[in-house]
């Protein structure tokens, strides 16, 4: 018996006799195609979800009610969504060294902030009301919430992406 090559060792001996019991064993191409179809599904799954389908929404977004309230938020201007904006503004102007500027600046971030949350409890109110009018029955839990947390979200960024415009009626 001669030998041609030195004695593998154990860890790489093993490696070869190893089978994955789920899946073959995988070449670089078939993992990259498996990676592109991945994200693929990715990215129609996000974009149906951006679109509103109902089949791509997660539960917290799923159901006609939802829908309602999204589009009752969408369909008006709310001070929320600028509170972001205002924070950031007043980040900036609180990196002034003058101390007047700060306050004002600070002071302006606190009175965003209480308008803004008393706007969301009257809002809240609102879609209950609305809720109700429109699905008679129909539990209106967590739905004054759910808008309210919509409202203070830029409209850009809010997902799924609105589906009407400002000032339209529904």
């Amino acid at each position: 018996m001669t030998k041609d090559a030195p004695t593998p060792k154990r860890k790489d001996a093993e490696a070869l006799n190893k089978v994955n019991a789920i899946t073959s064993p995988a070449t670089k191409a078939t993992k990259a195609r498996d990676r592109n179809e991945l994200k693929a599904k990715r990215l129609t799954a996000r974009a149906a979800y951006m679109r509103g389908e109902e089949s791509a929404l997660p539960l917290r977004d799923k159901g006609p009610n939802k829908r309602y309230v999204r589009n009752y938020v969408d369909s008006r201007r709310n001070v929320g969504e600028y509170f972001l904006p205002a924070v950031f503004t007043v980040l900036v102007l609180t990196v002034v060294h003058n101390k007047f500027v700060s306050l004002i600046a600070i002071l302006f971030m606190y009175a965003a902030m209480l308008y803004t949350v008393i706007s969301g409890i009257f809002m809240t109110r609102a879609i209950r009301k609305a809720v109700n009018a429109k699905f008679p029955g129909e539990s209106t839990k967590g739905l004054g919430m759910y808008g309210w947390l919509r409202s203070t979200q830029m409209r850009r960024m809010r997902a799924p992406a609105p589906q009407v415009k400002r000032g339209e009626t529904i």
